[in-house]
């Protein structure tokens, strides 16, 4: 059996294990109340996101080596800087030399802009500030997406069911087959809603009630990658891989 092989049969076995994944939700309850996502940065910028979805999604970009990434929810920067550090490296191994990212958020703060723009992965970076799913922005984003031969999109901004189905709408569309839509923190239907006192989202109003909504109109064509849950276990984004498959 070859490694890959073994891995598989690994990741399968997550699946089927109850007592793993009572362990995984245990550990993703009590890391999320102690904020265990604010700890880490990437390349000096704060990404606020789970290792083990920062892991999933370089072996995404080298698997599917796009030549666009699309990012709804800015923040501090991390996630533009990390996935603009992943697109230098696959250019550096033989990948698309002029890959970018866009990332859209709004409201991107002065102080953030002024760090990703002074960062040396700004020169694959593009920013657009406005609502995720205003008409003027979505136009645009289709406008840059347009000659791409592979797109890849993540949608991490407002976290309400509304706003993530729209975006599922607008953007998801533009991803290449075989390539992924990653729709994070749908992990919030899984936890307690005690533990979004000030938020708009929370149990039944979230992104993976979106993306279930989503699928019921267009599970021929995106389908979610149960391996990379069965593979992650601790993950904010448990039925967030879309993977399309046509």
């Amino acid at each position: 059996m070859t490694f890959d092989n073994e891995v598989a049969a690994r990741v399968a076995a997550n699946g089927t294990n109850p007592a793993l994944q009572a362990d995984a939700k245990t550990l993703m309850e009590s890391s999320f109340r102690a904020g265990y996502s604010y700890n880490f940065s990437w390349m000096g910028r704060p990404i606020i996101q789970y290792p083990q979805d920062i892991v999933a999604m370089q072996e995404l970009i080298w698997r599917v080596q796009p030549d666009l990434i699309i990012e709804t929810g800015i923040a501090h920067g991390g996630s533009l800087i990390f996935s603009a550090a992943m697109l230098e490296l696959n250019a550096a191994c033989g990948g698309p030399a002029d890959a970018r990212v866009l990332g859209i958020d709004i409201d991107i703060r002065s102080h953030n802009r002024k760090a990703i723009e002074a960062h040396p992965m700004m020169k694959r970076i593009s920013m657009i500030e406005g609502s995720s799913i205003a008409q003027d922005v979505i136009d645009k984003v289709k406008a840059a997406a347009s000659d791409k031969r592979s797109v890849l999109v993540c949608l991490d901004s407002n976290h309400t069911h509304a706003h993530v189905l729209d975006e599922l709408r607008a953007y998801a569309p533009l991803v290449s087959v075989g390539s992924y839509c990653v729709v994070f923190d749908t992990i919030v239907e899984d936890l307690p809603d005690s533990l979004f006192p000030d938020r708009p989202w929370g149990p039944g109003d979230n992104p993976k009630t979106a993306v279930h909504e989503f699928l019921k109109t267009h599970a021929h064509v995106f389908e979610i990658d149960r391996a990379i849950d069965n593979k992650l276990l601790v993950s904010v984004a448990p039925d967030g891989y879309l993977r399309r498959v046509a």
